[in-house]
């Protein structure tokens, strides 16, 4: 019976942070409208997603952020921010995390959302993942972001809602766009969104949510050393998840194998 019980609030909590995402839009609609048809003012919508959309769902669903890091990320700088992704709140916490404006790479299929859908089709790059041409475009209109001055945020785990393994394995193309356009990378982890909100809704609950930014990686210098510039993003942020002292990962792995 209390198991039943924890699972109905569990559903109840999910559909009030559903909730909680489309209130500031549904708002600010008018607004964001304008600004998408407006030349360069991105900077603009950044702001209004990082102030008020990101800490309104994120107090809203009970949640408070402690992020650690490494080195400050100077303003004017392009940077490609990675992390690994193992819940629907990932994106807002990545607001959170960075004051430099940035835009993220996402699933094109997020374009079907009503009104969020109009927005996020003008203010990201969008990639189907079973095109290959779709894939291969998203380098054409990085460059365009970046030429820009703005970074770029990248979420690169292969099948990560697959909450039964620590850190997937990651795709190329992040590290093929840093190594093309000399783009440092910003590896840092979310070391409790997976235990706090994972993908299903077995298990969850609010608190702190904590990031730990790492050391600037400088891109190699040619295409050959992609798998080597790739793997070691990969370990800095493994060797984070593996070395928190609260394992809160490892604690959503065992709830999800129950």
């Amino acid at each position: 019976m209390k198991k039943h019980i924890t699972r109905v609030i569990l559903i109840v909590w999910r559909m009030w942070f559903y909730l909680l995402t489309a209130i500031p839009i549904l708002i600010l609609f008018p607004i964001l409208v304008i600004l998408v048809f407006t030349k360069n003012s991105y900077p603009v919508i950044f702001w209004i997603a990082r102030n008020i959309w990101a800490p309104f769902i994120l107090f809203g669903s009970g949640f408070y952020l402690k992020i650690k890091y490494k080195n400050e990320l100077p303003k004017g700088t392009s940077y490609l921010l990675v992390a690994n992704h193992t819940s629907y709140i990932d994106p807002f916490v990545m607001l959170r995390v960075s004051k430099n404006p940035f835009v993220f790479v996402g699933k094109k299929e997020l374009v079907r959302i009503p009104i969020f859908g109009f927005i996020y089709k003008r203010a990201a790059i969008m990639v189907d993942r079973s095109s290959s041409k779709s894939r291969w475009g998203v380098y054409e209109r990085a460059d365009s972001v970046i030429n820009k001055g703005l970074s770029v945020c990248i979420f690169p785990e292969k099948d990560y809602v697959d909450n039964t393994i620590l850190l997937n394995s990651f795709k190329r193309g992040a590290f093929k766009l840093s190594i093309d356009h000399q783009i440092p990378i910003v590896p840092m982890c979310f070391l409790d969104c997976k235990r706090k909100f994972p993908w299903h809704t077995n298990y969850g609950k609010p608190g702190k949510l904590r990031v730990e930014t790492y050391q600037v990686i400088f891109p190699r210098k040619r295409i050959e050393e992609m798998e080597l510039l790739k793997e070691e993003v990969r370990s800095i942020i493994l060797n984070g998840i593996e070395n928190d002292p609260l394992k809160s990962n490892q604690k959503a792995i065992e709830k999800e194998k129950l």
